[in-house]
C-alpha cells in the first residue's frame, strides 16, 4: 500500500519549483533548497567551484553580512548546514515555525543577490577555507583519497563523474573574480532550483511566503548541457595501490552500476546489499565470519544522473591476512552471486531492511524534504517518498540475478587498495 504523503507543488512565473509537505506534529519547518549544480556541471580547469559556492553562500549577500545568515538562524533556534555532490548543492535549515519568514528572505537575499558580497578578498578567504579542508579531510586522514581513487578507477578521465567534489586547488587557485561570478550566473537561478517546505506550514501559506521571497528573483541559468552517453561496466579489473601509513590494510572495490532511477539501478542496489549489506550476507558470512580473513565488510550503492552510478564494496582486512586472497574469495563470491541469485529467506530479511530503514528516514521531517528535494530536481518525481518502497518490494530475484551478472562480477571491479607500510608509494595497474 503506498505511503500518502500530502504534497503540493508549484512551479513559480520564474521557473522555481517549489514543494509543500504540511506535517503539523511539531511546531518547526524545514527548508531545503537543492540547486542543480555539482562538480559533474565542472569542466576541466574549473573543478572545485561548485565545493567553493557552498562556502561563499554563508559569506554575506546583498543585505546581509558575512557571517550573519548562520548567527540569525542559530539565535533563532535553528539547525543549519550545506553540502556539495556530483549531482547538486542543497542548502538546508530547520527553524521554529515562527522564524520561517526570517529563514526564507536570507534564502532569498543569497540565492538572488550572492554577488554582491562575493569581492576578491572574500574569494581569496574563502579559497584558503577550501584548502584547509582538504587538509583535514583528505590529506591527512587514514584512507582520505580513498574515495577520489575509487572515482578515478571506474570513470575514464573527462567524465562528469571522474573527479571529486572538493575538486583541483590548482584550478582554484587559477580562478579570477570573473570566472566565480559567471559560475555563480549560469548555475544559480529559480529555474534550476527546487525549494521544499516540510514541517507546521500549510500549502496555501508556503506557496505565499516564497512568491513573497523568491519571486522577484528574475535571473535563468543556461541551458544544460546533454547527459553524456551511458556507461557499461569495466570489461576488466583495474588497480590502484596505496602504501600508507594506515591502521590495517583495507580494499574499495567499485563498480559502474545503471543510472539512477531506473529499474535495473534498484535491482543493482539490491544485489550489493545481498551481497553485503546484511549480517547473513555472503560477504560477511564467508570473509568476517567463515575464514575471518576481514574485521568488517560494508557495501553501498551511489545513484547518479550522468549515465552511471556507483557500486562500492569496502573491506578491512584482518591482521596478518594476504590481501590479494581476500580480494580472491570476494571475487569467488561475487561469481556465485551472479550465477545462483538471491537466496530466498535473505532477500526476504532484506526487504524488511528496507521497510524499517525507509519508513525511518521519512519520520525524520529534515531527511523527508530532502528526498522530496531531490527527485524533484533529479527526476521530477514529487511523489518519490510515497511510491519507492513499493517499488522496491516489487524488485524480484530474477532481475536481481540479472543485474548482479551484467554489472558485479569479477571483471567489473576496480580496487583500490591501501596497504601498511612506513614507505608511503603509489602503483598503479
Amino acid at each position: 500500500m503506498p505511503l500518502d504523503f500530502e504534497i503540493a507543488t508549484r512551479t513559480l512565473d520564474n521557473g522555481l519549483r517549489v514543494v509543500v509537505q504540511p506535517d503539523h506534529r511539531v511546531p518547526t519547518v524545514t527548508v531545503n533548497i537543492w540547486v542543480g549544480v555539482g562538480s559533474r556541471h565542472e569542466v576541466a580547469g574549473r573543478t572545485g567551484f561548485a565545493h567553493l559556492f557552498e562556502h561563499l553562500m554563508f559569506q554575506g549577500s546583498r543585505n546581509v553580512a558575512s557571517g550573519e545568515h548562520f548567527e540569525r538562524l542559530m539565535a533563532a533556534g535553528a539547525q543549519l548546514n550545506a553540502t556539495t555532490w556530483f549531482d547538486r548543492t542543497n542548502y538546508f535549515e530547520t527553524v521554529p515555525t515562527g522564524a520561517l519568514e526570517l529563514a526564507l528572505w536570507l534564502e532569498a537575499d543569497r540565492h538572488g543577490h550572492l554577488l554582491d558580497a562575493v569581492t576578491q578578498e572574500n574569494l581569496d578567504n574563502q579559497r584558503d577555507v577550501v584548502k584547509e579542508e582538504k587538509r583535514q579531510r583528505y590529506d591527512n586522514q587514514p584512507y582520505g583519497t580513498a574515495l577520489i581513487d575509487v572515482y578515478a578507477a571506474v570513470f575514464p578521465e573527462g567524465h562528469p563523474y571522474h573527479h571529486p567534489a572538493i575538486g583541483s586547488m590548482a584550478d582554484l587557485d587559477a580562478a579570477s573574480l570573473e570566472d566565480v561570478h559567471d559560475f555563480f550566473r549560469r548555475y544559480y537561478a529559480p529555474d534550476n532550483t527546487v525549494l521544499t517546505l516540510c514541517g507546521d506550514v500549510t500549502a496555501e501559506r508556503g506557496f505565499e511566503l516564497v512568491e513573497r521571497y523568491f519571486g522577484d528573483i528574475d535571473t535563468s541559468a543556461q541551458p544544460p548541457r546533454p547527459l553524456v552517453e551511458a556507461l557499461p561496466p569495466l570489461q576488466a579489473p583495474v588497480r590502484i595501490d596505496r602504501r600508507e601509513e594506515v591502521p590495517n590494510d583495507r580494499l574499495y572495490i567499485g563498480f559502474r552500476l545503471p543510472v539512477d532511477g531506473t529499474d535495473e539501478f534498484l535491482a543493482s542496489s539490491l544485489a550489493i546489499d545481498l551481497l553485503g549489506g546484511l549480517t547473513t550476507s555472503r560477504l560477511e558470512q564467508r570473509l568476517v565470519r567463515g575464514e575471518r580473513v576481514a574485521n568488517a565488510v560494508s557495501v553501498s550503492a551511489m545513484g547518479f544522473v550522468d549515465g552511471v552510478s556507483l557500486g562500492l564494496v569496502v573491506v578491512d582486512v584482518a591482521e596478518g591476512e594476504d590481501p590479494e586472497r581476500v580480494e580472491e574469495l570476494l571475487v569467488a563470491e561475487l561469481e556465485a552471486f551472479a550465477d545462483a541469485g538471491p537466496d530466498p529467506e535473505q532477500l526476504e530479511a532484506l526487504r524488511a531492511q528496507c521497510e524499517r530503514s525507509w519508513l525511518s528516514s521519512l519520520a525524520d521531517q529534515d531527511e523527508r524534504a530532502d528526498q522530496i528535494s531531490q527527485h524533484v530536481l533529479l527526476h521530477d518525481d514529487p511523489q518519490f517518498v510515497n511510491h519507492h518502497l513499493d517499488r522496491v518490494l516489487a524488485v524480484g530475484p530474477d532481475a536481481i540475478r540479472a543485474a548482479a551478472d551484467r554489472w558485479l562480477r569479477g571483471a567489473n571491479r576496480a580496487t583500490v587498495r591501501y596497504l601498511a607500510t612506513d614507505a608511503p608509494t603509489e602503483e598503479v595497474a
